[in-house]
């Protein structure tokens, strides 16, 4: 038997009082047919004689064309396409999606909940987890980064930004990308360019190609968030998919506990690298590296086994497609249940009129960078018209309310995470300078200094005949000191400076006491002989366990919140839990300024971290519920962009009131919360509305 496309054969069926009737001669039609009568029965499905030999539940194929012909003689002659208003046609298609949707939403009730959404769930979940390991990595490794490649505080906080500025690039770009081909296909396309560039960022040594490897990373993963989410609401019934999706948000905490758990393993494990000569180092952060980029490299491989999202297939009228995925979905579930005999009832799906015209290049046309330059335009284009769309009258006051929502949400909580930290290094830097020794008009002479200096401040001293042999100074100053002949040889040092000195016939040999750590000096007859070249790192010193354990128990606090909001997104609805939720959040804030110590500060962030993971939540839902199916993934991912957007603001003027003042930061992120919060409850309602 011939086969044509699918396109054609929407008519076959009517959509009458909310059912799809079809013609009852048993088969599988293509050709169109006069409407039935409202008690007619569809007996597709239903069994025939012997002869026929069709059995209930198969799916019939796609009749000969000649019986196509005949009975499109006995109807009227249709008016073309291309001869239609644009409008006509774009109201027709309206209509196809209104009837898709409930038609939808039956199916995935008959296929039912079971091992399929859950495979599913887990496979999504492992890219999510990456999603979370990535927003951390960076912040882990920049304490052993920054002196493995002898990182200034600026370049320190590109490296920290270069991440979320990918992350909102990735999110737009891919997320619309998702739209025109496929949920599936672009999901591999976002992990394996975060797997790859991650895999890269490892080892390579100089900052600007470490710096740029992240940026790529950020935008692969950046795309994840708004494709995962869209393809896994495809498959869940409108009961279940506030709850599961509330699920797949536990798995961006797993991520930060992952991040959390193998930095506080591996990073301080000075042995866990390798050197090759004196220019290429593997330190122990860079096995950190790698094995974030695990969770997106599983996530990776496991998703080649699972099917593209049959709703997308529909919107772009891939019938035959959509329905042996929804078949796969529903004899797996079945069989789970055990029940493997229960058949799929379904034996057409309506399918959207296609408005959109393809144009497929010839081989012969052009060269191959000129086709592939044409495809890549036209795909951009609809990805911009996608964007355009979900500004227009029907989107457009939803749009900017979840805009201001996203961003101010993103201000406040990933500005305070970065506060958090920041702050507890403030208390802990004061307690340190609490603890400083001053020495004055110290007189050492034929010394020699082979221990550790830390934490010291020597003024108006004199040094004569002098060794500072095989130590290190550690938060040393001098001040106003005289060295006279004396010897430093293999001198490693960290934050020590010499500030209007004089140093008279003294040699220095092989140490970092470089220029700069001189101010304002006087050097009369002294030598520097050859000096140690690159950053030199102690990990035993430098590395900041409590910051671990604050990222740690920060992951670890948005559990309640997270179980809480899945039992009760379906009960209570999507509003109430955003505006709840900021709101709590808000109030959390008031707290901080009770916050004068390490242990308080750590308390009210996990008390911060777990009233507002429902809003989060909540947000992914009612932005995956509110837009249709071939404008979900490209919304999603403009909304989150300028959540990214909102937290490169939040870190940049948060951190910049470390130890200056709270207020600002408190009133800021309370502000934003509670406008955020208040104009949430203005948003559509969505938990009884089904996916279009």
């Amino acid at each position: 038997d011939g086969y044509r496309n699918t396109n054609q054969v929407s008519d076959d069926y009517r959509y009458q009082d909310g059912n799809y009737d079809a013609p009852n001669d048993g088969y599988y039609r293509g050709g169109d047919e006069p409407a039935q009568e409202e008690d007619a029965q569809s007996d597709v499905t239903e069994g025939h004689d012997e002869d026929d030999e069709v059995y209930e539940g198969e799916y019939q194929g796609i009749p000969h064309p000649d019986d196509i012909k005949e009975k499109q003689k006995k109807r009227a002659p249709a008016v073309d396409d291309e001869y239609r208003d644009r409008a006509d046609l774009m109201a027709e298609r309206m209509e196809d999606e209104e009837q898709l949707a409930h038609q939808y939403e039956n199916i995935i009730e008959e296929c039912g909940h079971g091992r399929f959404q859950w495979t599913l769930f887990f496979v999504l979940g492992l890219a999510l987890m990456a999603d979370g390991v990535e927003v951390f990595v960076v912040g882990f490794v920049l304490p052993s980064a920054e002196k493995d490649m002898c990182l200034s505080s600026s370049n320190k906080g590109m490296l920290g930004l270069i991440v979320y500025l990918g992350m909102m690039v990735g999110a737009v770009l891919l997320g619309g990308l998702a739209d025109k081909l496929g949920r599936k296909q672009c999901l591999i396309i976002s992990l394996a360019i975060n797997a790859a560039f991650a895999f890269l960022s490892s080892f390579v040594q100089g900052y600007g190609f470490f710096l740029f490897c992240r940026l790529i990373s950020g935008l692969g993963i950046g795309g994840t968030l708004p494709i995962v989410f869209a393809y896994f609401s495809e498959f869940l019934s409108r009961e279940k998919r506030g709850e599961h999706l509330s699920w797949l948000c536990m798995f961006w905490m797993i991520g930060g506990i992952y991040a959390s758990a193998m930095a506080w393993s591996i990073i301080p494990h000075y042995g866990w690298g390798f050197s090759m000569g004196t220019k290429y180092h593997f330190h122990s952060w860079r096995v950190f590296v790698l094995v974030c980029a695990l969770p997106c490299i599983a996530s990776l491989v496991a998703l080649k086994f699972m099917p593209e999202s049959p709703r997308f297939l529909l919107e772009i009228g891939k019938h035959d497609e959509a329905w042996m995925i929804l078949k796969q979905v529903h004899d797996t579930n079945m069989r789970a249940k055990g029940e493997p005999e229960r058949v799929f009832t379904v034996s057409y799906i309506k399918t959207p009129k296609q408005v959109d015209e393809f144009i497929e290049i010839q081989s012969s046309t052009g060269t191959w960078y000129q086709r592939w330059l044409v495809r890549i335009t036209t795909t951009l284009k609809q990805v911009w018209d996608n964007v355009l769309y979900c500004l227009t009258a029907q989107y457009r006051m939803n749009t900017l309310m979840l805009a201001v929502v996203w961003f101010t949400m993103a201000l406040s909580y990933y500005g305070l995470i970065v506060w958090f930290p920041d702050m507890i290094r403030y208390f802990q830097d004061e307690a340190y300078e609490s603890r400083v020794k001053i020495f004055d008009e110290e007189e050492v002479s034929h010394f020699t200094f082979n221990f550790t200096l830390e934490n010291q401040i020597h003024r108006n001293g004199e040094y004569r005949n002098d060794k500072f042999i095989g130590m290190k100074f550690k938060e040393v100053r001098f001040e106003d000191s005289l060295f006279e002949d004396c010897y430093f040889e293999d001198v490693r040092s960290s934050e020590t400076f010499f500030e209007n000195c004089t140093i008279i016939s003294t040699v220095f040999y092989n140490t970092d006491l470089y220029e700069h750590k001189f101010i304002n000096c006087r050097l009369i007859n002294s030598t520097f002989m050859k000096e140690k070249e690159g950053c030199h790192i102690d990990f035993e010193e430098d590395n900041d366990f409590l910051i671990y354990l604050v990222s740690f128990l920060g992951s670890l606090s948005v559990l309640p919140g997270n179980i809480i909001s899945a039992l009760l997104m379906d009960k209570i609805g999507r509003i109430k839990m955003i505006g709840g939720s900021m709101l709590i959040s808000a109030v959390c804030c008031f707290f901080l300024f009770f916050g004068n110590s390490e242990s308080a500060m750590i308390g009210w962030q996990c008390l911060f971290c777990g009233a507002s993971i429902a809003a989060w939540n909540a947000l992914d839902v009612i932005t995956v519920e509110l837009y249709p199916t071939d404008k979900r993934a490209t919304a999603f991912g403009i909304l989150n962009g300028l959540c990214k957007f909102g937290a490169i603001l939040g870190n940049s003027i948060f951190s910049s009131f470390v130890g200056i003042t709270k207020v600002v930061p408190i009133l800021l992120a309370s502000s934003a919360l509670v406008g955020g919060g208040l104009l949430a409850l203005r948003l559509p309602e969505t938990r009884e509305q089904v996916l279009m």
